[in-house]
């Protein structure tokens, strides 16, 4: 459960890094630098803590797929940015892509923990 935890802190870490880097304007303003690094550096550690549970393949898939699909709708609600119906169904393949990923794992000899459990 924990590196659950850890998992969803780091797609919040890694959303949020991108939006600074949205807002830093291609490193021309200030004050976003900040969150950027911020936000990359928490989401890279919170990555490598979830991994300490959660297999390798299941936790990247599942933090950038899951990041991509977040990062579109913040680009959509604060940037105005269009989702056209064709982004919408690649982006919900992307989540099934994810889903069957962690579905399909084949029970590890230690027991470690799969995102859709």
């Amino acid at each position: 459960m924990k590196g659950l935890l850890y998992l969803a802190l780091a797609i919040v870490s890694e959303v949020f890094g991108s939006t600074m880097l949205k807002l830093s304007e291609g490193f021309t303003q200030a004050w976003p630098i900040g969150g950027v690094i911020a936000g990359f550096l928490s989401a890279f550690t919170f990555l490598s803590f979830s991994l300490k549970t959660i297999d390798l393949s299941s936790a990247y898939a599942t933090w950038s797929g899951v990041g991509t699909a977040l990062t579109a709708i913040v680009g959509f609600l604060l940037f105005g940015e269009t989702i056209s119906l064709k982004g919408v169904f690649g982006l919900t393949l992307v989540i099934a892509g994810v889903v069957v990923l962690n579905q399909s794992k084949a029970p590890a000899k230690e027991k470690k923990q799969t995102v859709c459990e």
